[in-house]
């Protein structure tokens, strides 16, 4: 069975600095407030920035996203479920360059 781990960005980003974050756990990462499926581990890649970055969601409605108002190819995220705020999709930021982070 797969293990399940919580996401919410605002949890994820304070104090660990990245520590905690960069390493690889197997299984389901779920929304914090609702545990509906955002991402899974084989989306998983390491990424300069401190928060864990993601290629792909588990579901076509794990996400709900709008533009971000001022910044090209940005996209505020948040749960497709509850709406709790994820952070952002980046366009072609992934890692082959074409993907997007999320």
């Amino acid at each position: 069975m797969a293990s399940i781990y919580t996401y919410h960005h605002r949890q994820l980003c304070p104090k660990s600095r990245g520590k905690i974050l960069h390493k690889h756990f197997e299984g389901l990462y779920v929304c914090i407030e609702c545990g509906f499926e955002l991402f899974s581990s084989q989306s998983k890649y390491e990424h300069q920035t401190p928060w864990p970055a993601f290629t792909k969601t588990i579901h076509s409605n794990s996400i709900k996203k709008v533009p971000e108002e001022g910044r090209d190819g940005a996209f505020k995220v948040s749960c497709g479920k509850c709406g709790n705020g994820l952070g952002h999709e980046f366009l072609k930021d992934g890692p082959d360059g074409n993907m997007s982070r999320f």
